[in-house]
């Protein structure tokens, strides 16, 4: 056993997770800041404004559906070896890193090649066409990040990998090179050389280069398994065990596609409805506002899944060494810490929209775009400490080895809710429906998650019991 692997069964829980969690949070943040870094610099771009930041909407779920593949492959591997290595089995762990790696070299090629074929029906789908300059913007931003793809999604691939291999730090400033490179050319490429959003998108593919680079540096020299070309073999039944580990991760990504698919042309369909949003000048307003919204609450939930998804090699690997008490006190720990950041993201929205919103290119905008940007977060984020307890509870219970309960979690709020929520409810409230899907999806899915957080501390409690019993 290495130093590392001694560590994760006897050092204290607390500064574990600090050791693990913060590099973690801290990746997912970087991610998730390239996106909204685009949006910043070309909502406060006089020639781009809300026109740019519709556009950029529509092709934010877009590349979160790259991203959902990557953390499906890269957080069930890293699930996958944190338990085989708690179980002494490197040989399983080593195969299963090497087999990461090529299904998301496959899926990344596949994307990108369907993403470059069916680009305009793709766009318009997300409601794109919302009018004439906001659909010519997103098909200018959308052509080079699709270049990126297969860098970004290897790189985020990657990233739990580095994790599980106990080089959090690694990982952490992995993407954060990339992401830096992004905020440094991103005025540049928009303000200084007037690429409008072709700029933005160079900037971004260029620092998910970067990390992908400094991924597979990091591949030819991991500490606990070694790399071999027998590794790179694809095995089914290999493939099978660690792949649904990460299924919890693909559904909490392809929700918000799915829901910003439903938002969009929900907004697009009620919109010509409204008094105010009927008129063209005022069209593009509430998916432009919707995407912002949506922007803060994926800095929000980047925590929220960094800190679970941090915890994922320590639980993994306690589990696999039959330590259920240790594996009961981070469950605690971490969702004390999520509820107590989703009431700090809630008091935020709630004080401070205005100020949120200004970050945004708001000056620049009209007081239609202001006063429907502060009834939308009031709204739509009301059940923001919810959100994080639910997140929390499936990340775990994945940690855990345990995809399916999970997964059933997960298309409950991501699909079933997130998706039909926004559909149904329009019907009866108009515009205003759409913003209260959220908070809806969120609460019947704590329902849910109460139920399945109670079962998982018995669970625990049981195999603690056990495991005193036996020794």
């Amino acid at each position: 056993m290495t130093e590392e692997s001694n560590a994760l069964i006897s050092r204290s829980v607390g500064k574990l997770m600090a050791k693990y969690a913060v590099p973690c949070i801290i990746s997912l943040l970087v991610a998730a800041l390239y996106n909204i870094v685009d949006q910043i610099f070309i909502a406060n771009a006089s020639y781009l404004g809300s026109y740019g930041n519709a556009a950029n909407t529509v092709v934010f779920p877009l590349t979160v559906v790259a991203l959902a593949i990557a953390v499906m492959v890269g957080d069930g591997c890293c699930a996958f070896v944190s338990i085989a290595l708690g179980a002494g089995k490197t040989d399983e762990a080593h195969r299963s890193i090497g087999n990461a790696v090529v299904l998301v070299l496959i899926g990344s090629l596949v994307l990108t090649t369907f993403y470059a074929l069916f680009q305009s029906p793709i766009l318009a789908a997300f409601g794109g066409t919302v009018n004439e300059e906001t659909f010519q913007l997103s098909k200018e931003y959308f052509g080079w990040i699709t270049a990126g793809i297969p860098f970004y999604m290897f790189g985020q691939a990657m990233n739990p990998i580095i994790r599980s291999d106990g080089s959090p730090r690694f990982a952490m400033i992995s993407t954060l090179a990339g992401a830096v490179f992004n905020l440094i050319f991103d005025p540049i490429c928009i303000f200084l050389l007037h690429w409008g959003m072709m700029g933005a998108a160079v900037a971004t593919v260029a620092g998910q280069i970067i990390t992908a680079v400094l991924a597979i540096w990091y591949l030819r020299r991991m500490k606990a398994v070694r790399l071999q070309k027998s590794s790179f073999r694809l095995s089914r039944s290999l493939i099978r065990r660690f792949l649904p580990l990460g299924i919890c991760s693909l559904l909490s990504q392809l929700s918000l596609v799915c829901a910003m698919a439903a938002i969009n042309n929900m907004i697009r369909k009620y919109g010509v409805l409204d008094a105010v949003f009927s008129q063209p000048r005022y069209a593009q307003i509430p998916m432009a506002v919707v995407g912002i919204v949506m922007k803060f609450f994926q800095i929000v939930i980047s925590i929220v899944v960094g800190m679970a998804a941090g915890c994922i090699p320590i639980v993994g690997f306690n589990i696999g060494a039959k330590r259920a008490d240790r594996a009961k006190s981070i469950f605690w720990r971490l969702l004390t810490a999520e509820a107590l950041v989703g009431l700090a993201a809630l008091f935020i929205v709630e004080l401070l929209p205005r100020q949120i919103i200004g970050v945004f290119g708001a000056a620049g905008e009209s007081t239609v775009y202001t006063a429907f940007a502060v009834h939308a977060f009031r709204i739509y984020l009301c059940m923001m400490v919810f959100a994080c307890v639910n997140k929390a509870s499936f990340i775990f219970l994945q940690s855990m080895g345990k995809p399916w309960i999970s997964t059933g979690l997960s298309l409950l709020r991501e699909v079933v809710l997130g998706t039909g929520l926004p559909i149904l409810l329009p019907i009866f409230f108009g515009l205003d429906g759409v913003l209260y899907s959220m908070p809806v999806s969120d609460l019947l899915t704590f329902l849910a998650s109460a139920i399945v957080i109670a079962v998982t501390n018995a669970e625990l409690n049981r195999d603690i019991a056990q495991a005193q019993t036996l020794a």
